[in-house]
């Protein structure tokens, strides 16, 4: 478990929050000591508390390897999806967002697939009591799955096939979802193409542990015959469908706009994100945010993943 011990450490102070920060400064100084202890004493821990208390929430981590730490900072927050941009160079694949932000030691394999192997080795413990289980990453919700975007900045027909070849470990140890015999059974891990996907590499395929970002926009038009069980979660880039929005919130033309594409997304069972959202003024992002959730948005897309998680506001909402 060295991956999880020595990245916990660096992890943001609400992830690690003790018992004692949530207790009232009244308290006696000597339940204070016990609450200032605790963790010290094996009564107090258990197997699979690394996510302990997480819960997990509908925030899409955009461009995830720009946090802090990347999949852990997500997680940390209860993001149940993150992204990771690859780019395929010389058999490799590395995590990125263009050329100039590549390193050799930042890789898909390093940044995201051992990490989340160490993260459900955690949540899956084997002990006198338990083994075998296939829990999910939230020790609170040990049924929700994790949506692994991986977005394709190289060549699509030749790099989505190195992307299968990745999630190999993922794969043999049985945590992915996976679509056989016209069905879907969920795993722990949902990995979805996005990018410079190949639609052929994942529709008309029979057997597999893989899945495709379809465009949102287009699913009456010329997507029209994607159905969930190869789109679990369709997206598109919101500036490109509302333009600019001013205030708080959507004019009555793009809420209808809205409410169209929600409805045509549902009625096929798919899961619906939008991408390029305003960040800035924060009233204007959060008023998006709010208005995107309870119009029926399943992710929110976020670069600022604290936020979005309620963190950073003095009331804990937007």
């Amino acid at each position: 478990m060295y991956i999880i011990s020595q990245t916990l450490l660096a992890l943001p102070t609400f992830f690690t929050i003790s018992l004692a920060a949530a207790v009232s400064p009244s308290v006696s100084s000597a339940l204070q000591s016990i609450l200032d202890h605790a963790y010290q004493a094996p009564l107090y821990t258990y197997p699979t508390s690394l996510t302990q208390g997480i819960v997990p929430k509908g925030i899409h981590s955009h461009n995830d390897y720009w946090r802090p730490i990347p999949l852990y900072t997500a997680l940390s927050v209860g993001c149940t999806s993150v992204e990771a941009d690859v780019s395929l160079i010389n058999g490799t694949l590395y995590i990125g967002h263009e050329a100039g932000a590549l390193t050799p030691a930042r890789t898909f394999d390093a940044l995201y697939i051992q990490p989340l192997l160490s993260v459900l080795t955690a949540e899956n413990p084997t002990t006198p009591f338990v083994s075998g289980t296939k829990n999910g990453v939230f020790d609170t919700d040990s049924g929700q799955t994790l949506y692994l975007f991986v977005d394709l900045k190289t060549d699509g027909p030749t790099t989505f096939p190195a992307v299968i070849q990745a999630l190999s470990p993922l794969r043999e140890g049985g945590w992915l979802t996976k679509f056989a015999n016209g069905s879907v059974t969920p795993g722990a891990v949902t990995v979805i193409g996005t990018g410079n996907t190949p639609l052929d590499q994942v529709q008309g395929v029979d057997s597999r542990d893989y899945f495709y970002d379809a465009p949102l926009a287009l699913l009456n038009v010329t997507f029209s015959n994607i159905t969930a069980e190869v789109s679990p979660i369709a997206s598109t880039d919101f500036a490109a469908v509302f333009g600019e929005v001013r205030g708080t919130g959507f004019n009555d033309s793009q809420l209808e706009t809205l409410r169209g594409q929600i409805a045509t997304a549902r009625g096929r069972g798919i899961g619906v994100r939008y991408w390029d959202q305003p960040g800035w003024p924060i009233s204007t992002r959060n008023g998006i945010w709010r208005q995107l959730w309870s119009e029926g948005a399943d992710l929110i897309n976020a670069d600022d993943v604290v936020a979005a998680a309620g963190f950073s506001d003095r009331d804990g909402y937007w």
